[in-house]
C-alpha cells in the first residue's frame, strides 16, 4: 500500500509585462505537466496574473490568464519568475497580495531577479537569501537588511527560498518536489527533465575554467565513489585514485564541484539512504551500513544534518511500502 504525503499541493506561478520567459517556463515543467507515471496527487498548477491578464514575455511571447491576484488566496506554493528591472518597486497590489500569502502559509520561490519582487514585500528581512550574481550587488544596496548568499545555487528559509541563475531555478523547484514527495519522486521528475536528480544548495553558482589534464578527473573519482559508498572512504583514498597530492585534490574538487571532497560524500551517502528508506524494508542498521556508516548512531546525526528530519521520520512520511 502506498504511503503518500499529506500535503496541500497547489502551485501558483506569476505573470507580469516584460516576464522572464525561461524561469516561467521552470515553472510550467516541474510543477505544470501531468505525471501520470507517478502514484501521487499532483500539484494543483495555475498562472496568476500580478497585472494584466495578457503580458508580453521577453522573446515576444505572450502569456494569457483568466486569474488574478485573488487566486493566491490559499495557494500553498508561489513562483516569481525574474522580474523584468531590478531598479523598479514591484506594484503595491503584489507586494500586498505576497505578504497576505505568505501570512496565511503559502511559501515562496523566487528565481534568480524575481528576488527583487520577494525583496520588495520585506519578508527577506534578516533572512539569508541569493540571486544571479550579477545581481548581488544591487540587492545589497537596495536591501541591506537581507543577509545575502553569495556563490550558491539556492536558498532554502523554510517558506521563502530563493534561487540564482535561471538553470539554479530547476535546482530550487526540483528542492521543493523533493520536500514535498521524497528523493525517488523528485528524481523522476530530474529524468524527464534529462538533468541530475540532485545539485546541493551550496553549490558554486559557477566554476572557474580548469586546464585539462590527462590520467584519471575528479569525475572518475567521483564515479567510484559512488560504486563504493558501502565501503570506508575518505577524502585521502580518493585524491590517490586521482593521482593526486591531498591538496591539490581538494582544491580541484571545490573548484569542479562547488564543495568540499568530505560534504559531498555524505550529500551522496544520504542520498543513496534516502532511496533506500522510500522503496524497501531494510533496517536502519542495515542502511547505515550499506552507505558507509560506522554505527546507525552516526548515520542519524548525519542524516539528520543533511535532511533536517530522522530517518524514521523520513521512512513514515515517503515510504512506497508500508513497513512492518
Amino acid at each position: 500500500m502506498t504511503n503518500k504525503p499529506k500535503i496541500d499541493p497547489s502551485v501558483a506561478v506569476l505573470t507580469y509585462d516584460g516576464l522572464c520567459t525561461f524561469e516561467f517556463g521552470i515553472a510550467v515543467e516541474v510543477f505544470g505537466l501531468p505525471r501520470p507515471e507517478l502514484d501521487v496527487p499532483w500539484y494543483d498548477f495555475r498562472v496568476v496574473a500580478a497585472e494584466s491578464r495578457r503580458v508580453r514575455a521577453v522573446g515576444g511571447v505572450v502569456v494569457e490568464t483568466d486569474t488574478g491576484l485573488d487566486e493566491l488566496d490559499g495557494v500553498s506554493t508561489i513562483i516569481i519568475p525574474g522580474w523584468r528591472d531590478r531598479d523598479e518597486v514591484p506594484p503595491e497590489a503584489l507586494i500586498r497580495a505576497l505578504q497576505g500569502a505568505y501570512h496565511a502559509g503559502a511559501r515562496i520561490l523566487s528565481i534568480c531577479s524575481g528576488v527583487f519582487v520577494l525583496a520588495a514585500t520585506g519578508l527577506l528581512d534578516g533572512r539569508r537569501a541569493t540571486t544571479h550574481w550579477r545581481h548581488m550587488a544591487t540587492l545589497a544596496a537596495s536591501y541591506p537588511e537581507i543577509l545575502i548568499e553569495k556563490d550558491v545555487l539556492y536558498v532554502d528559509e523554510g517558506r521563502l527560498i530563493t534561487s540564482a541563475g535561471s538553470a539554479a531555478g530547476i535546482d530550487a523547484a526540483l528542492h521543493l518536489v523533493r520536500r514535498d514527495y521524497g528523493a525517488s519522486v523528485a528524481n523522476s521528475v530530474a529524468r524527464r527533465l534529462v538533468m541530475a536528480p540532485h545539485r546541493d544548495g551550496g553549490q558554486a553558482q559557477y566554476v572557474p575554467a580548469l586546464k585539462v589534464r590527462s590520467g584519471p578527473g575528479i569525475a572518475d573519482v567521483m564515479d567510484w565513489a559512488r560504486g563504493n559508498l558501502h565501503h570506508p572512504i575518505d577524502q585521502h583514498r580518493m585524491a590517490a585514485k586521482a593521482h593526486m597530492g591531498l591538496r591539490t585534490f581538494q582544491r580541484r574538487f571545490q573548484a569542479e564541484v562547488g564543495s568540499s571532497p568530505m560534504q559531498w560524500l555524505q550529500r551522496e551517502r544520504i542520498t543513496r539512504a534516502q532511496a533506500l528508506l522510500e522503496t524497501g524494508p531494510l533496517s536502519l542498521e542495515a542502511i547505515a551500513e550499506r552507505v558507509g556508516y560506522a554505527s546507525p548512531e552516526t548515520f542519524r546525526v548525519a542524516f539528520r544534518r543533511v535532511t533536517g528530519t530522522s530517518p524514521a521520520a523520513y521512512r513514515a512520511r515517503f515510504s512506497q511500502q508500508r513497513t512492518l
